[in-house]
């Protein structure tokens, strides 16, 4: 009779448990979609990309797991699975700010010969909108996307100055800043604007021709923290193959485990301080 007492009331603790378990990981998943889904929306609209945030969100958990199961697969261990699942929810935002990053570099590149362009349609008697347009027109993509966002908000009444300004905020490079800067000293003291941006686009020229010279000489600074960083896990999958006997113990032991964990932490810090180092601002 005692022993089931005992064992109804372990069948309950461990239903409620499961019940709690389950309960906690659907509101936990619900909030995160809310969440991920509200981030992507703004930030694939940031892009000028109208994808579906749901869709962003399925591929987001698919490549979770895919991740770890491949984890497990090769490993053969659930405690590296798991933390594997967790860290590619991580992904989405790296790739996020290696994308925006890359659209911010491409801006710059673009600026200084869409300045030339509006300096020369301001020479020729056209009006700023118009000078505006006709660059939209003719440049790439990202800068044709905002100059023609910025063309749209003016057409709803929105000034030019807010415009640029909210130009500026969205595209927060200091070249951005360089021109409005440049175009507000001309507004306010009354001097030539097409000339004021002829020398904008010569000083962002230059700027970015700079940044050039260093990003090349700093180039070999940074490919040597990515190779020192792989060595390390090279040789691990080397040995693996060579020796799995002696490797069993790193992937199916705490101390092994513990011995990976110090080995991602100082693989992390090292490549981190090689690219603070080789990382010149001017």
């Amino acid at each position: 009779m005692n022993q089931q007492v005992l064992f109804i009331t372990v069948a309950l603790s461990s239903a409620l448990l499961a019940w709690f378990a389950v309960d906690l990981c659907t509101v936990t998943m619900a909030r995160y979609r809310a969440q991920f889904t509200e981030k992507a929306k703004f930030q694939a609209q940031e892009f000028f990309l109208f994808v579906d945030p749901k869709t962003l969100f399925a591929a987001n958990v698919a490549v979770m797991a895919l991740g770890a199961s491949l984890t497990w697969l090769i490993t053969g261990s659930v405690l590296l699975a798991v933390p594997m699942f967790f860290a590619l929810a991580l992904l989405p935002r790296f790739i996020y700010a290696w994308m925006r990053k890359r659209r911010l570099r491409q801006f710059e590149l673009q600026l200084p010969d869409a300045l030339m362009m509006l300096s020369g349609a301001l020479r020729a008697g056209a009006s700023m909108a118009s000078a505006i347009q006709l660059m939209a027109q003719e440049a790439q993509n990202p800068l044709a996307q905002e100059f023609s966002l910025v063309l749209r908000e003016q057409r709803l009444g929105v000034s030019m100055e807010q415009c640029l300004n909210n130009l500026s905020r969205r595209v927060p490079t200091q070249t951005t800043v360089l021109l409005m800067s440049a175009m507000r000293i001309a507004g306010e003291t009354g001097g030539g604007l097409a000339e004021t941006l002829e020398r904008t686009s010569h000083t962002i020229r230059s700027h970015l021709q700079m940044e050039g010279k260093i990003e090349a000489l700093t180039a070999q600074g940074k490919m040597q923290a990515w190779v020192v960083g792989s060595l390390p896990i090279l040789l691990m999958l080397v040995l693996n193959q060579m020796e799995p006997d002696s490797m069993a113990m790193l992937w199916h032991s705490r101390i092994g485990w513990a011995t990976l964990v110090v080995i991602a932490f100082l693989e992390v810090m090292g490549i981190y301080l090689i690219r603070r180092i080789t990382a010149i601002d001017i």
